[in-house]
């Protein structure tokens, strides 16, 4: 198997979606599979970097190709989205069952997960109803091994009919057997000769009148018996799909629409009266099914396989110890972040800083105008150069830890544990997984509330994520809670725990905002959703850093960094720019003063707030600029300087409680406004969502600084 990075502009159009070909020889290959079994992975060690994202035409649902080479052929990978079932319950499942259906790849790869076969199977019995040239990808054998599971993949393979190739996706000479496999599919080499499921006699009475007319009217273009079943059980997204492929008329043609009601009599006469009870017929088939083709051929030695997982599943998941256990965990890591990130933190600060002197020494060494090394040094750079010395070394710890978490298997805990409070509040369960993801990053969080099927659902996730402080607020957060309320030996650990109170706070004001946009804006009852515990594995510490790296720490800061620049000409110039001998920024802050004393705070703060809409981590310079009057972004030597400094300017705990307020709920930052506009495609909603937070904020701020004033 090798690699290629040619590409050719060749494009096909299956199912929607552009297939991008580098020559009409090339084979399509659809790589299916339940969700947590290592497809993607399989994915990626099959087509390297050779590869390339988009979205599904009409859906947020994420599509990736790549390109592989065998001896025989060349081949285009489509990784299509996890899907349980092809009885399409979700978008990814519609989107997965509409490009195995309609796309005609020139063959099929079911991932399954070696480890809980027997599940796994049912998407493997419904493919194999579709189409003849599968291949079952049996991955994870080592985790099999590890648990004692052992598995006969020639008898298996026997009894479905197609190839059966077991793998170890993380190790990519594991794979030369199903690239093997594939190449013989596709050449009509290997033998096929599909299990077919057997359904009850009433149901196959009615497949027998129904398929000869659906063979002669479809061309073959569909599997027949297939058909027969779906124009059944009456799926309105399936039949619009089927209408779309076969045309029109294909359903209004009276020779078919006779045969349907003859064989809806049938099963009416057996007491199969509607579409409900013939879906719960055929699942039970299935199922019925996968006992027996794993029947004999899975076992496992001894019967305490799996104690381990499920013991600490009693431990993660009860109702008693999940929740503190969780606490525990995000203390931990916001610990480690915060004690890690000092040191490199001053260092690249150093270092950023002076490259910023030798900046300053070739302006003055060009002569450059004063205003231009102020508006290009003092502003753009030194605001960027903070950006990053604040930014990059708290990612790089705490994006990696976050995803070992991931990788480990513990966030779909997490989603389970807030699965109950979520559907108290009228949502959905999946929105636990989209508020995690808003630690790092709320654009983050945005785009991955495409998880979430309704979109009423989704848009209360969407509106509310911005409640879960991400990772450019937390040098504010950490600063403040160290210098009022964390001071001493223990530092550390006390901003670490202080952090989590204020982030617990933030979860709470979630399920209270959600809760009141369920009963008002955003009517409307939860929905259910199928959410597996994937197996502990261990995580590959290796990977997890590079893809938290790559994917998430550069990609995060690549943004923030984007959007600092600007704001600090924009800054530069209202600290320079002066009007009766007095600062903009000071004539601003001044202007929003006594708006601000209601909050708690000053107008510095506030204004420190709006002039941090592009980044929040330069909140805390723009209000030590303000307070020293400086003219470009300033920063202490320690935080207790930047607490006497602060006292000075009439800081009490109170203020600090309400910057604490503030900072968790006010509009969200650029980047996210940009991403949720993106998402909902509605200036309406992006107004929502920064308007939302900012009343909550405002209104938290007010409450708490009345309540200070009593006593």
């Amino acid at each position: 198997m090798g690699l290629t990075n040619s590409s050719v502009g060749l494009g096909a159009v299956d199912s929607g979606l552009i297939i991008q070909k580098r020559s009409p020889d090339d084979k399509v290959i659809a790589l299916a599979g339940n969700p947590n079994v290592g497809k993607s992975t399989v994915f990626n060690a099959l087509t390297g970097l050779n590869q390339h994202t988009g979205n599904w035409p009409g859906k947020t649902v994420a599509s990736a190709q790549g390109y592989c080479e065998t001896e025989k052929h060349s081949y285009v990978m489509v990784d299509i989205p996890g899907a349980y079932s092809l009885m399409a319950h979700s978008a990814e499942e519609e989107v997965a069952r509409n490009f195995l259906c309609f796309g005609a790849p020139d063959a099929i790869v079911v991932v399954c997960d070696a480890t809980c076969l027997e599940r796994n199977l049912n998407l493997v019995l419904q493919t194999l109803e579709i189409s003849s040239r599968v291949v079952v990808c049996v991955n994870l054998m080592d985790e099999a091994e590890r648990k004692s599971i052992k598995l006969n993949l020639p008898l298996l393979s026997e009894r479905l009919g197609v190839p059966v190739v077991g793998t170890t996706a993380r190790s990519k000479k594991s794979l030369r057997r199903l690239t093997d496999a594939i190449d013989k599919v596709c050449s009509g080499d290997a033998p096929s000769a599909p299990f077919a499921v057997r359904y009850p006699d009433a149901v196959e009475d009615a497949i027998a009148i129904l398929q000869p007319i659906v063979e002669e009217k479809c061309g073959g273009r569909l599997s027949s018996r297939w058909l027969s079943l779906k124009l059944l059980d009456r799926d309105e997204s399936l039949i619009r799909e089927i209408e779309s492929c076969l045309g029109a008329d294909f359903l209004r043609d009276k020779e078919l629409r006779a045969a349907i009601t003859r064989a809806e009599a049938r099963l009416r006469g057996s007491g199969i009266e509607s579409a409900d009870r013939l879906k719960d017929l055929t699942v039970s088939a299935l199922v019925h099914s996968a006992e027996a083709i794993c029947r004999g051929a899975v076992g496992r030695e001894g019967a305490q396989y799996s104690d381990f997982d499920r013991r600490l599943d009693k431990v993660l998941t009860s109702k008693f110890t999940g929740y503190p256990v969780m606490l525990a965990l995000l203390a931990l890591v916001f610990w480690l972040t915060i004690s890690g990130a000092n040191y490199p933190s001053e260092l690249l600060s150093k270092g950023l800083f002076w490259v910023q002197d030798r900046l300053t020494e070739l302006f003055l060494y060009l002569h450059a105008p004063e205003w231009l090394h102020g508006v290009l040094v003092l502003g753009a750079y030194r605001v960027l150069a903070w950006v990053v010395s604040v930014m990059l070394p708290p990612m790089a710890i705490f994006f990696p830890l976050f995803t070992l978490l991931e990788d480990a298997g513990y966030l779909p805990r997490v989603a389970y544990n807030l699965d109950k409070p979520f559907k108290r509040c009228c949502a959905c369960g999946k929105q636990a997984l989209c508020m995690c993801m808003g630690f790092g990053c709320n654009a983050a969080g945005i785009v991955g509330c495409r998880i979430i099927d309704s979109p009423r659902e989704r848009l209360l996730a969407i509106l509310t994520n911005n409640f879960v402080p991400c990772n450019g607020r937390f040098p504010a957060l950490i600063a403040i809670l160290t210098m009022f309320f964390a001071g001493g030996a223990l530092s550390s650990l006390l901003s670490a725990i202080g952090l989590t109170a204020v982030i617990v706070l933030g979860v709470g004001i979630t399920f209270a905002v959600t809760k009141l946009l369920s009963k008002t804006l955003l009517k409307g009852l939860p929905s259910s959703f199928t959410l597996e515990l994937p197996p502990y594995r261990r995580p590959q510490i290796g990977k997890v850093i590079v893809r938290s790296v790559l994917d998430r720490t550069l990609f995060v800061l690549g943004r923030a960094a984007a959007v600092a620049a600007p704001a600090g000409v924009i800054i530069w110039l209202m600290a320079n720019v002066s009007i009766g001998g007095v600062s903009l920024l000071d004539h601003c802050a001044a202007f929003l003063d006594p708006f601000a004393r209601l909050m708690g705070l000053d107008g510095v703060i506030l204004l420190a707030f709006i002039l941090g809409f592009p980044a929040n981590e330069i909140v805390i310079p723009i209000i030590i600029m303000a307070y020293t009057a400086q003219g470009s972004l300033a920063e202490l030597d320690s935080l207790a300087q930047m607490k006497s400094l602060f006292v000075q300017n009439g800081w009490t705990w109170t203020t600090a409680v309400s910057m604490i307020l503030f900072s968790l709920c006010h509009w969200p930052c650029s980047t996210t406004l940009l991403t949720i506009k993106k998402e909902t495609g509605s200036l309406k909603w992006t107004a929502a969502a920064a308007a939302i937070p900012t009343a909550v904020g405002v209104a938290l701020c007010m409450l708490f600084t009345a309540v200070a004033g009593l006593f």
